[in-house]
């Protein structure tokens, strides 16, 4: 089926649908990795955007039950060179086309993604418009122009949990009463609070392997609450979006400092940098992939890490209290930030990974061993 791809600023890709007729807007934006598509698509991170796969070949080791990062799937379209229809794996469950069907999302390919990622990179990220129904590019491409911008809106809302749940042996377990009656599991453990964001669940996998127990809450939790349930330390999660609108969320981290121990990934780094009075600025094509080199500065290793991101921490405007510990190599941003009087650190790539490598998994046991400290 012909399907149609305008970007903004007028330029325009044809392709062909492969899970039927649909018509779709949202940021377009390209990841690097060659593997790991259906930890990608169900990322909470990529809520709002639509996601070129540079890698050619899509689709061919197909879905399982395993290999997810949330809930559902979370872009609002998947842009694909060449889509694979027979998937050849011995955990594959349902072919990528099927369980982009489920949930409703559209896949598009036969599109030159190579030339669309370059566009990217050139011209920075940018709204755009898929449809089978409209294939006039005019047409289309108004419809990119007058779609939501990415910059200045929660998006948040749209991903967090609607009600606070255990995470237990691998999986979500809601609240059976409201979370002013919760008593945290007589287990021995830290006791991690972790504030969703649009959380991955190889996160709550990560704290879980390391014997935490866990509680994960909507992100418009009040410091109030999190001081009743009174836990060894808190989490701030990745998410998608612009950080800035987020000023609930910046208040609760700015009354949190210095109680217990904080640890962000992703939007939760470029919140807690907010908390402490930084400000953000949104980066012109981003990064996403498993192939980022970081370095440490504490250590002078270089890390390979995974990223997704669109916004970052301007370093000029860190308080003078805050150290820096990590920085991209490809271009110099902030990755990485240490309180130094206060138990908090972050990271703005993903230890855990999922997919990815697990240079950064050490991160996981700092915030260990901050809790004992």
């Amino acid at each position: 089926m012909k399907a149609l791809l305008a970007l903004e600023d007028g330029t325009y890709f044809w392709g062909r649908s492969f899970t039927g007729p649909f018509e779709t807007t949202g940021e377009v934006v390209f990841n690097t990795s060659i593997t790991g598509y259906q930890e990608i698509i169900t990322d909470p991170s990529y809520c709002g955007q639509m996601v070129t796969m540079t890698y050619p070949l899509i689709g061919n080791y197909g879905t399982n039950y395993e290999d997810i990062e949330s809930d559902r799937v979370q872009v609002r379209a998947l842009i694909v060179r060449e889509y694979q229809d027979f998937p050849s794996n011995w955990r594959s469950k349902m072919s990528l086309k099927d369980y982009l069907i489920k949930w409703n999302v559209p896949g598009i390919e036969a599109i030159d993604t190579r030339a669309l990622t370059r566009h990217i990179r050139i011209q920075g990220a940018m709204k755009g418009a898929i449809s089978t129904y409209d294939l006039d590019p005019e047409s289309l491409t108004k419809k990119a122009k007058q779609s939501p911008d990415i910059k200045g809106r929660d998006l948040v809302k749209y991903v967090t949990c609607k009600r606070p749940y255990i995470w237990q042996d691998g999986r979500p377990i809601p609240l059976e009463e409201g979370i002013e009656n919760f008593k945290w599991p007589e287990k021995k453990g830290f006791r991690v609070v972790a504030i969703d964001f649009g959380i991955k669940y190889n996160i709550l996998r990560s704290l879980e392997k390391r014997g935490c127990n866990i509680l994960v809450v909507p992100a418009q939790t009040s410091s109030e609450i999190i001081d009743m349930l009174d836990p060894d330390g808190l989490f701030l999660s990745n998410g998608p979006g612009d950080p800035a609108p987020l000023t609930y969320a910046i208040e609760t981290i700015r009354k949190e400092l210095g109680k217990r121990p904080i640890f962000g990934i992703c939007l939760g780094h470029q919140l807690l940098s907010l908390a402490l009075g930084a400000k953000t600025y949104k980066l012109k094509f981003g990064h996403r992939g498993g192939n980022q080199p970081v370095k440490n500065l504490k250590t002078g290793r270089v890390e390979i890490t995974a990223q997704n991101h669109g916004f970052c921490v301007d370093t000029s405007t860190l308080p003078k209290d805050v150290e820096v510990t990590h920085i991209n190599l490809n271009d110099n941003t902030l990755e990485g930030i240490r309180h130094e009087k206060l138990r908090a650190f972050s990271v703005q790539y993903h230890p855990e990974a999922s997919p990815g490598p697990h240079d950064a998994n050490y991160l996981f046991d700092l915030f260990i061993e901050l809790m004992k400290d």
